[in-house]
C-alpha cells in the first residue's frame, strides 16, 4: 500500500470519519477512514474522495460523523485522500434527512446523498474564474479632491476613482473592470489598470457559476384582496409559523385562490427572516408559477430538471449561499440546501410525479413533512383533489390540520359539466351528420368547440394517452395477433412520424424500443389494422374538423424541453393558440381566464388498470382538468366523454364532490384493507431469466416471512407473483406485497432483512415503500 493510505503507528492519536459512498454500499453507518492532518477542518456533510478496495480506487462519499475512536483496528484503516475539489458540503439537517430517507425507503445512504446533490454541482459545470476590482481600502472615505491632490490624478483615472468611491458608498463593489470603466466614460480599462498600479484599486479573482438564461415572463404584482375564506386560511397558517412543527392540508376547489394564499403565507415567513420552499409537480407548471413568485419576491431561485446543468449549479449555489429566500421547483427541490427554513409548500400535493420511480424511491410530499418536522417548520399541502392518504391523515388520524377553500374567488361558479355516454354517441352522430364512422369528438363536444371559437374563447382537450393508436393487430380474430414489444409484456403504440412519411413508427412506452410500423401480420400475412386512440389521433381530427384553428399538442413526445413548455403556454396565454390538446400535464395548475371549454376525450383510460388507485386517479384527473375552465366572468363548460357514465369516479367528478368520493372510496379501502387504512411496501425482483427471477423472489419472500414470524409481527405477505406488466426491458418481474396496519411494522420487517444482508435495493431488487403504482 502507498504511504498515503497506510495507518499510523498504534497508540498515536487520530481522528476518524465515517463515510457513506456514492456508489451505494449497503452500509448504514458508512465506512471508517483516518482523517489526515491536512484535513483538520473536515466537517460532517463534506464530500470527500476516499480509496476503496485492493486497488485503492478513488471514489466519492460524504462524511457522516467524526470521532476520536475507531470501530475497527486503526492499523487496518486507510486515510481520506482529499476533500472534493469544489469544497461541496451538505448542511447538518440534510445529512440527518438523508439518514431518514435511507432507512424509510430502504436505499443505501450514499445513493441518497448522490440524489440530494445535483450532478452539475458535483462536476462543477458552469464554473468560471472572473476578475473584479475593489477599493484597496474598502472602508476609506477619503474625499476625491484630496486623493487627486495627493496622487496627481487627472483625466479618466480621476473619473474612474470618483465612480468607484460612489459605487462603494452604494454597496456595488467589487465590480467588473469593464463595467467600472464604462460607467466613468472610459473607452478602455487602462484607467482602471493605472489605479491598480497606484495601489488605489485592487484585483479580486472569484470563482463563480455562470449560466445563460432566457428572460422569465413575470406576472404583474397585483395586490389582490383576499375573500373571507382565504383570510381565514391565511390566519390559520400564520398562527402555525411559531417555530413548532405543523402539517396543514389545504383543500381548495379549483380556482379558489390557493396560490395567492401560498404567496401571502411566504410573505409572512420572509418578513420573519425565514425562507420557503415551494414544490410544484410538473416542469410544465414551473414557468407560470415562477413568474408569479418573481413578481412578488426579489430573491427567487428555481430548481427542476428542465434547467441546463450550468443553470442548475448556479441556482443551487445561490440557495446555499443564502441569496434566495424563496425556492421554487419540482420534486428534487425538497433537498435544496436551505438554512432557516420556515415553510414548505407542496402544491397539487396529490400528484404522482412527486414519487421518484428509481432508488431512492422517495415521495417528495412525505419527505417535506419529515423535513419540516425535523426543523420545527410548517408544511402546507394544497390540492383540489387531495391524495386519500393526506385526506385520511387530516380527517381521521389527526396528523394534519384540515383547511378549506370551498368556493372560487370572486364568487365565480364552478363550470357546468356534461357527461357524454359514448355508447350512445354513434346513434347521435348519425342523427347529427347523416353518417356514422369513428369520431373522437362527440356531437356535443364538437358543437361546443365551434361555439367557443366563434365567441373568441379558448379550449383544452384532455386524453391521457400518447401516440396515435395503442393497438396494432391482425384484423382476423381467428389469428389474434397483437403487436407486443420485443422486450416487454406491453403493446406497441403507433406514432405518426414526420421522418417516416410512408408509415410512421411503433414505440414501447415502457422501455422506449422503436421500430417501423409493420404493414402485414407476421402470422397470417393479412394487412394489419390499428385501433385505440392517443393524442396524435385527436390532433389529426382537429386538423380535419377545425382547419382554421391554431392549436398545440402538449405531451411528453411533443414537449421535450422546458423551453417547449414555456413557448406553448406563453402563446396560449397571448391567445395565439386557441386550443391545447394534451395528456395530464394540461390537467393541473394552469390558470388561463379565457379557457371557456374543457373536453375529456375518454375518461376511462385509467379505470381498467389493475391498480386499486385507478378510481382515485380518474377522479383527480377529471376534476383537475375540469377546473381549468370558467376562470373568468365568461364562465365555462366541461364535456366528459365516457363508456361508464355511472362510475362514481366520473359521476362525482362531474359534480365536483370530492368529499363524497373520498368518503366512499375510503370505506371501500377499509373493507379491502388497502392504503391508506393500511401501509404497504412492494418488492420487485428482476432477472433476464424467468426461472432465476422466480427463485430469487421465492427466497426473498421466505426471508420476509421468517423475519415476520421471528419478530411476531402482524403483517400480510402476498407473493411472489408476476407483476401486472411481467416483463420490462428484457427483465422478468416478480412482485411481493407487504401490508400492515402501520408503517412501523413494515419498517421492522425491511430493516431486519437489510441488517442481515438478506435484502438489497439494487439493480435486481426494487424496494418501493408506500408505492403509488402497482403496475
Amino acid at each position: 500500500m502507498s504511504s498515503l493510505f497506510t495507518a499510523r503507528i498504534a497508540g498515536e492519536s487520530h481522528r476518524y470519519a465515517h463515510v457513506a459512498l456514492e456508489q451505494g454500499l449497503e452500509k448504514p453507518g458508512g465506512l471508517t477512514y483516518l482523517i489526515p492532518d491536512t484535513l483538520h477542518d473536515l466537517r460532517v456533510g463534506d464530500r470527500v474522495i476516499v480509496p476503496l478496495g485492493r486497488n485503492d480506487r478513488p471514489v466519492s462519499g460524504y462524511v457522516l460523523n467524526i470521532s476520536d475512536d475507531a470501530d475497527v483496528d486503526p492499523l487496518k484503516l486507510k486515510a481520506i485522500a482529499s476533500k472534493d475539489r469544489l469544497a461541496v458540503n451538505l448542511p447538518d439537517d440534510l445529512v440527518e434527512l438523508a439518514r431518514w430517507v435511507s432507512r424509510y425507503y430502504c436505499c443505501p445512504l450514499g445513493m441518497v446523498f448522490a440524489t440530494m446533490l445535483p450532478a452539475a454541482v458535483k462536476k462543477g459545470i458552469g464554473l468560471v474564474r472572473k476578475t473584479y476590482v475593489d477599493l484597496h481600502d474598502p472602508i476609506a472615505t477619503i474625499a476625491l479632491a484630496s486623493i487627486v491632490h495627493e496622487h496627481g490624478l487627472k483625466g479618466k483615472q480621476a473619473d474612474v476613482l470618483g465612480v468607484a468611491l460612489e459605487m462603494a458608498r452604494l454597496g456595488k463593489m467589487p465590480v467588473d473592470p469593464k463595467t467600472l470603466a464604462h460607467a466613468a466614460g472610459a473607452k478602455s480599462i487602462s484607467p482602471v489598470t493605472g489605479l491598480i498600479e497606484r495601489g488605489l484599486l485592487k484585483q479580486i479573482v472569484k470563482t463563480e457559476v455562470q449560466a445563460i438564461w432566457a428572460e422569465h415572463a413575470v406576472e404583474e404584482n397585483k395586490h389582490l384582496t383576499l375573500n373571507d375564506d382565504q383570510q381565514k386560511v391565511l390566519d390559520a397558517i400564520a398562527a402555525s409559523l411559531d417555530g413548532a412543527f405543523a402539517a396543514l392540508l389545504l383543500h381548495g376547489v379549483t380556482g379558489s385562490g390557493k396560490t395567492e394564499v401560498y404567496i401571502r403565507a411566504i410573505e409572512e415567513v420572509v418578513k420573519r427572516g425565514k425562507r420557503a420552499i415551494v414544490l410544484v409537480p410538473e416542469i410544465a407548471l414551473t414557468p407560470q408559477t415562477v413568474g408569479r413568485f418573481i413578481g412578488r419576491f426579489k430573491h427567487v431561485a428555481v430548481l427542476h430538471s428542465g434547467l441546463t446543468a450550468a443553470q442548475r449549479h448556479q441556482q443551487w449555489t445561490l440557495i446555499r449561499d443564502g441569496w434566495a429566500n424563496v425556492i421554487v421547483g419540482a420534486r428534487s427541490a425538497i433537498f435544496a440546501p436551505v438554512d432557516n427554513l420556515g415553510l414548505i409548500v407542496v402544491d397539487e400535493e396529490h400528484d404522482g410525479s412527486y414519487k421518484q420511480d428509481n432508488a431512492p424511491r422517495y415521495h417528495a410530499r412525505d419527505v417535506a413533512v419529515k423535513r419540516a418536522q425535523m426543523l420545527g417548520a410548517t408544511v402546507l399541502m394544497g390540492s383540489a383533489t387531495p391524495a386519500l392518504e393526506s385526506y385520511y391523515n387530516a380527517t381521521t388520524r389527526g396528523a394534519y390540520k384540515l383547511l378549506s377553500l370551498p368556493k372560487r374567488v370572486s364568487q365565480q361558479p364552478l363550470p357546468r359539466v356534461e357527461i357524454v355516454d359514448l355508447l350512445d354517441e354513434r346513434r347521435k352522430r348519425s342523427e347529427y351528420t347523416g353518417k356514422g364512422g369513428i369520431h373522437l369528438l362527440s356531437v356535443k363536444l364538437e358543437q361546443l368547440l365551434r361555439q367557443t371559437f366563434k365567441d373568441g374563447g379558448q379550449a383544452m382537450l384532455l386524453l391521457n394517452r400518447r401516440g396515435f393508436a395503442n393497438y396494432i393487430a391482425c384484423p382476423d380474430h381467428r389469428c389474434g395477433w397483437i403487436m407486443k414489444c420485443e422486450h416487454c409484456d406491453a403493446n406497441m403504440v403507433y406514432h405518426v412520424s414526420a421522418a417516416i412519411p410512408s408509415g410512421g413508427l411503433v414505440r414501447c412506452h415502457y422501455c422506449g424500443f422503436e421500430n417501423r410500423q409493420p404493414t402485414v401480420c407476421p402470422v397470417c400475412s393479412r394487412k394489419v389494422t390499428m385501433f385505440g386512440l392517443g393524442t396524435q389521433r385527436v390532433e389529426l381530427e382537429i386538423e380535419r374538423k377545425f382547419p382554421d384553428v391554431k392549436f398545440a399538442r402538449m405531451d411528453s413526445d411533443a414537449m421535450r424541453t422546458a423551453t417547449d413548455y414555456a413557448q406553448v403556454l406563453d402563446a396560449f396565454k397571448r391567445g395565439e393558440i386557441r386550443l391545447l390538446v394534451g395528456t395530464q400535464m394540461i390537467a393541473k395548475g394552469l390558470d388561463f381566464p379565457n379557457v371557456r371549454l374543457v373536453g375529456v376525450i375518454s375518461a376511462d383510460t385509467a379505470l381498467s388498470l389493475p391498480d386499486f388507485r385507478a378510481a382515485e386517479r380518474t377522479f383527480q384527473m377529471v376534476c383537475q382538468v375540469a377546473g381549468r375552465s370558467g376562470r373568468s366572468t365568461a364562465g365555462g363548460r366541461v364535456v366528459i366523454q365516457t363508456f361508464t357514465p355511472a362510475h362514481p369516479a366520473i359521476a362525482l367528478a362531474a359534480m365536483h364532490d370530492y368529499v363524497k368520493f373520498a368518503a366512499d372510496e375510503l370505506a371501500h379501502r377499509k373493507r379491502a384493507k388497502l392504503p391508506p387504512i393500511t401501509r404497504m411496501a412492494r418488492l420487485i425482483v428482476r432477472d433476464e431469466a424467468l426461472e432465476k427471477a422466480q427463485a430469487e423472489a421465492t427466497k426473498l419472500a421466505g426471508v420476509i416471512r421468517a423475519v415476520k414470524d421471528d419478530l411476531n409481527l402482524e403483517a400480510s405477505i402476498v407473493g411472489p407473483t408476476p407483476a401486472p406488466i411481467s416483463r420490462i426491458g428484457g427483465y422478468h418481474r416478480q412482485q411481493i406485497e407487504i401490508a400492515a396496519e402501520n408503517a412501523a411494522v413494515i419498517q421492522q420487517l425491511l430493516a431486519a432483512a437489510r441488517s442481515a444482508d438478506l435484502l438489497r435495493s439494487d439493480a435486481r431488487t426494487a424496494v418501493d415503500v408506500d408505492p403509488i403504482s402497482l403496475m
